[in-house]
């Protein structure tokens, strides 16, 4: 079966880069010294990757894939894919080939296993949070240099949406491109003449002041709700009545996802998906 998550989208050049990077930089220049040195050449070993807690499962490619990159005759056998929400001792895909590889990609396929699934768990206890309310939660771009595609890929793997990947696939006007341009209307002008039909513009307010402002221009597809107060976001979708695609940002936690759903927004978005989720605890027994 496939590993990927159903819901999720990651381009398997991006996991072949991902792994070589974190392979060479395990290996470094001579290998796995203590496995080459204690291991005896041809030695097979079976072993089974566990869940030691319970959370939802993200990085299972990235696993297979630093194996196989060290030996490609290596066999697999998947016991879960990405997106399941497991039990704490799962098992989640059994290997069996040659043991030098196996304990010398060992850390590098734990550490993204470990992360990727960090972040899909903690992005499905804000999804049940949310509940039957229409708001989206979403990831934002704090996430760590280098593993942007992968992180992103974990947030919709725990049933979370994708916010930009980067500065060239949208335009989002903050508050210091307003103060330098000089205006909200002037800032959504000069937007809206260099954007493509496929370019939407969305741009924060830290105010109601502001949000009038922004729908008097008819000029913005999605306006970010900047730390509002539960009450005052409340006003800004009154206010907007649906003219506009609202995102709350700033401040958005577990402990408050659920009251701001209840406003009405369309989605909401925080760093903290992926740049504060702990690891989920997960381990490679030997099982020979």
């Amino acid at each position: 079966m496939s590993l990927l998550c159903p819901d999720g989208y990651l381009s398997p050049l991006e996991i072949d880069e991902a792994v070589r990077r974190a392979l060479a930089e395990d290996l470094g220049r001579a290998g796995d010294v203590s496995s080459i040195a204690t291991i005896p050449e041809d030695t097979k070993a079976r072993v089974v990757v566990v869940a030691r807690k319970a959370g939802t499962i993200a990085g299972l490619p990235l696993v297979a894939a630093c194996f196989e990159k060290l030996s490609p005759a290596i066999k697999i056998k998947a016991q879960a894919r990405d997106g399941d929400t497991v039990k704490a001792g799962t098992a989640l895909m059994t290997l069996s080939g040659d043991a030098r590889a196996i304990l010398a990609a060992e850390r590098t396929a734990l550490n993204f296993l470990g992360h990727l699934s960090g972040i899909a768990t903690a992005t499905s206890a804000y999804v049940r949070k949310i509940g039957k309310a229409k708001t989206r939660i979403c990831c934002t771009r704090k996430t760590t240099p280098g593993l942007r595609a992968l992180e992103k890929y974990a947030v919709r793997c725990g049933g979370g949406l994708n916010h930009r990947f980067g500065l060239d696939d949208a335009m989002l006007i903050k508050d210091n491109h307003i103060a330098v341009a000089g205006s909200i209307r002037a800032v959504l002008q000069r937007a809206k003449a260099k954007a493509g039909h496929l370019v939407k513009i969305e741009i924060e307010v830290d105010s109601l002041k502001q949000l009038e402002e922004v729908l008097a221009s008819g000029l913005a597809d999605v306006v970010m709700l900047d730390n509002f107060s539960i009450a005052t976001m409340k006003k800004a979708v009154k206010l907007v009545a649906g003219r506009l695609v609202i995102e709350a940002s700033g401040g958005i936690t577990l402990d408050n996802i659920a009251a701001i759903a209840a406003t009405g927004v369309d989605y909401a978005s925080s760093g903290a998906l992926t740049h504060s989720a702990p690891n989920l605890d997960v381990a490679l027994d030997i099982a020979m």
